[in-house]
């Protein structure tokens, strides 16, 4: 006669334990600026025809190794290829525009400078979030602002971008009452954290945001409309 099989040990899944594992793999350990004009390339539902270039502000290294880029969009700066609503644009690739070439993944230079700067920067664990880093925003983004729906809004510009320890980011807006020097720098102690401030930040570049400073009627009501919709 065979031998008798015991039964496997039941295996106990913590499955709290393994979020947070693959929460850790998306965080974000470190950014590098975009200094050479690479574009993030997007299309509309409504321009099936038509292809549209964002400039990337930075790249950003995740837990898991793999880099992205990363763009001012709508409440966040937001990794590309995360991009896909058919409404307000979704990601085709990267874009040179010096040469024109349209590419899948980030450059390799990308990924080895940022690999060099996580090694060096070997931040400590810690239980508290604590700040990692902090980079200029140099696309002219700015942020309107809303503390409640019905309160009036304000357009400020973005001054920076900060990656805490959890792997989230928030960018970096003025107090101008605060200001003591011009032009305002890293660092200056007038600035503080958008999300920490206000209840509702929306990101926008730098045209857009001055049409909406200049109440230009068309881009007034698409505004109304997307604030409406992501109530």
């Amino acid at each position: 006669m065979g031998a008798s099989l015991s039964p496997r040990s039941a295996q106990v899944i913590d499955l709290e334990t393994v979020r947070q594992r693959q929460q850790a793999q998306k965080c974000l350990v470190r950014l590098a600026p975009e200094l050479d004009g690479l574009e993030m390339v997007y299309q509309l539902a409504a321009s099936p025809d038509a292809y549209y270039g964002l400039p990337i502000l930075a790249w950003g290294l995740k837990e898991d190794g793999s880099v992205i880029g990363l763009v001012p969009w709508m409440e966040t700066l937001a990794a590309c290829q995360d991009l896909n609503s058919q409404e307000n644009g979704y990601f085709i690739g990267y874009r040179d525009p010096e040469t024109e070439e349209i590419f899948d993944t980030p450059p390799d230079h990308k990924y080895h400078e940022l690999v060099a700067a996580a090694e060096y920067f070997d931040y400590e664990a810690s239980g508290e979030v604590t700040l990692i880093q902090q980079i200029p925003d140099t696309l002219g983004t700015h942020a309107l602002c809303m503390n409640h729906p019905n309160s009036p809004w304000h357009m400020k510009p973005v001054y920076g971008w900060r990656l805490y320890s959890d792997g989230s980011l928030d960018a970096l807006l003025a107090d101008e009452n605060k200001a003591a020097m011009t032009p305002i720098l890293l660092g200056d102690t007038c600035l503080y954290s958008a999300h920490a401030r206000h209840q509702t930040v929306y990101f926008f570049q730098r045209h857009i945001a001055n049409r909406i400073l200049e109440e230009d009627p068309a881009t007034l009501d698409a505004l109304a409309m997307m604030v409406v919709a992501s109530d």
